[in-house]
């Protein structure tokens, strides 16, 4: 297996992303979305889990499981039909300068458990066997601001191309229906960012990202400028 170029460190910001085998849709219907919304919960977490013994047979709601210690944090997220995209970091100990490179960082282990669980999943309900993503996941160093600000908008626009595939060439034709759209889009974090109440918003810690939003209208505003930017681009 081959190393990987980029080391994950405490403090620093990554997008994190995998698609299906030669682009092979990854979520069949909406209980897929379902399912992988909830391993986001609880995959990222210290301990080990039991969907059926710690979910099902208690009866308790998914995200009202205690997971303890999370082992990174989540700024943002999107589920495409055949892909996924994350904004994570390995939040910082105080006082603590680390630097973890084994393959079972924080980063890597969150991913592993995440992916299993559903492959896992998809592999039962579906009578499949075999691998589901296109081999590892793949990482990207955020480590200009300028990066990270678009990164955030990048992943929470992601899912205009399931109604506009070329809106980045031809530019968006009705702002408020893609912002509509985007709303009531539920496999992403862009409605805990506007404001919306739902058990999902425990996916993400934005206090640990370098996002300035007093309220849904600086959020709005910094998408709305990405949406043009990309336009007048």
């Amino acid at each position: 297996m081959p190393t990987r170029k980029i080391s994950f460190v405490p403090g620093e910001y990554y997008h994190i992303y995998n698609r299906g085998n030669s682009k092979q849709t990854i979520f069949f219907d909406k209980k897929d979305y379902e399912k992988f919304t909830k391993y986001l919960y609880l995959c990222n977490a210290q301990i080990n889990f039991d969907f059926r013994d710690d979910i099902v047979e208690p009866k308790i709601d998914t995200y009202e499981f205690d997971r303890g210690k999370s082992l990174v944090s989540i700024g943002a997220w999107a589920l495409m039909p055949n892909h996924f995209h994350l904004y994570v970091t390995i939040p910082r100990t105080p006082g603590v300068r680390e630097i973890v490179t084994d393959k079972e960082n924080a980063v890597s282990k969150f991913v592993r458990k995440l992916s299993t669980s559903y492959v896992k999943y998809i592999n039962k309900k579906y009578n499949r066997t075999g691998g589901l993503f296109e081999g590892p996941f793949k990482a990207v160093h955020v480590n200009k601001d300028n990066q990270a600000k678009y990164l955030f908008s990048y992943i929470h626009l992601n899912p205009v191309k399931l109604t506009q595939p070329k809106w980045k060439e031809n530019g968006i034709k009705n702002t408020k229906r893609t912002l509509d759209f985007l709303k009531n889009y539920k496999w992403s974090s862009y409605v805990d960012y506007k404001g919306e109440k739902r058990p999902q918003g425990k996916i993400i810690t934005p206090n640990d990202f370098p996002i300035d939003f007093k309220n849904t209208k600086d959020f709005d505003r910094e998408i709305l400028d990405w949406l043009k930017y990309e336009k007048e681009d």
